[in-house]
């Protein structure tokens, strides 16, 4: 008698869905945390895909993909690419995908941005920081955006605002210059953004003494990538 052989199924695609950018430098620091997370998930096709500005799109990478793949949006605030572009293509693609909830605010990212803000500060941290985060006309995002400020606040025990960088205010530049006027001599910008892009190029002129760099390849937020995939699949970390 004969046993068939038996093969390990193929596991489901992670499709790591971020908004783009023309700058070249965005695409090169997603791939590099793709790979960290690669490297937790041995076996697991990771991709990268867009909903806007540049290819691939998200819906492109979903047809390809076997099987029921994972989409984790790169977004730190559920606004209008997550709550309207990634299900629409998602829906496009026959709804086999399984979409697990956006980075932010999640404890994980917070604390990479209060690394971040350390490592650009030196030896002491700014008197006040504004929470620099590119903007949305969803409320529930900006929201999100908030509560990222209020446990950045407590992370590093200074007070923390919110400046957008677009469509939303206060902007980064007036939420500085409320802090120069309530007394702050030193006030920091804590970038939330993921990667380089255009947002971030804008900060430099906003009157902060001390401007953190965007997250980047952060250990906190690879583990937070390979976690969301887990959840999804039911894999134990």
């Amino acid at each position: 008698m004969t046993i068939p052989e038996t093969r390990p199924a193929t596991p489901p695609t992670l499709v790591a869905a971020a908004h783009g950018t023309r700058d070249p430098g965005g695409p090169v620091v997603l791939e590099e945390l793709l790979d960290q997370v690669r490297a937790q998930l041995p076996g697991v096709d990771v991709r990268i895909a867009y909903v806007d500005v540049i290819g691939p799109m998200l819906d492109e990478v979903l047809a390809e993909a076997g099987g029921a793949p994972v989409v984790v949006p790169m977004f730190l605030a559920s606004g209008y690419h997550v709550r309207v572009d990634v299900p629409d293509a998602v829906e496009t693609t026959g709804g086999r995908a399984v979409v697990t909830s956006a980075l932010g605010p999640d404890d994980a990212v917070v604390a990479a941005v209060a690394d971040r803000l350390r490592e650009a500060s030196g030896d002491e941290l700014p008197d006040s920081v504004v929470l620099a985060a590119a903007g949305s006309s969803d409320e529930s995002a900006l929201g999100e955006v908030e509560a990222a400020a209020a446990k950045l606040s407590g992370l590093i025990d200074r007070d923390v605002v919110v400046g957008y960088i677009t469509t939303a205010t206060p902007t980064v530049e007036d939420a500085v210059e409320s802090l120069r006027v309530a007394g702050h001599e030193r006030v920091g910008i804590a970038t939330y953004l993921l990667a380089p892009g255009l947002f971030l190029r804008r900060l430099d002129g906003m009157g902060a003494d001390v401007v953190a760099p965007p997250i980047g390849v952060h250990p906190s937020v690879v583990d937070l990538v390979a976690d969301r995939y887990r959840a999804a699949v039911g894999v134990p970390r």
